[in-house]
């Protein structure tokens, strides 16, 4: 029998068939990794944000009524996303967050680019504080300063522009203030 190195051919033939099969499936348990990783990508995130109900909002600001289409964020895991990884919102659209029980509250804007105004909102549906054109990905603790049962998020600017101010009377169905 022929060997090289004292070992024998067929011997080599079986490592180097073995050396391949594991080769490819390195590569391709890379290729997964990647397809995994680019799965988590903010671009990914936003097409894979969950599908929130949606209902209407109003503020009544003076002698004004806005009324917009929000998002409705009512579970401990759609809070927590929120408007994250979002790049756009309508002018008219918001998300609201809806709470247990009246609280202090307190928001960051991590991975959200969007720059928001965020409303904070009493059990009563009255409006107790405004925290105006927050900074997109900023991890700054942003506090209602007040009891909240609720959050709405506009989009930055939306509370000035549209002379919305504290005390002024939020409604919609989640409120359960119509």
């Amino acid at each position: 029998m022929d060997t090289i190195d004292g070992v024998a051919p067929w011997l080599i033939g079986y490592f180097v068939m073995i050396s391949e099969m594991c080769r490819r499936t390195v590569s391709t348990a890379v290729a997964a990794l990647f397809l995994g990783l680019a799965s988590l990508s903010p671009g990914a995130a936003q097409e894979a944000q969950q599908t929130l109900p949606t209902e209407p909002l109003e503020i009544q600001s003076h002698e004004t009524v806005h009324r917009f289409t929000v998002e409705v964020a009512a579970t401990e895991r759609q809070r927590a996303r929120g408007l994250m990884f979002r790049e756009e919102m309508g002018g008219d659209e918001g998300m609201l967050f809806v709470f247990d029980r009246e609280g202090e509250r307190y928001f960051w804007m991590k991975n959200t680019p969007l720059p928001l105004d965020i409303i904070y909102i009493d059990q009563a549906g009255k409006i107790v504080s405004i925290a105006a054109d927050t900074t997109p990905f900023s991890e700054s603790v942003i506090p209602s300063g007040k009891p909240a049962r609720y959050a709405l998020e506009l989009n930055a600017g939306s509370a000035k522009r549209l002379g919305i101010e504290v005390g002024n009377d939020v409604t919609s169905p989640s409120m359960g203030v119509e």
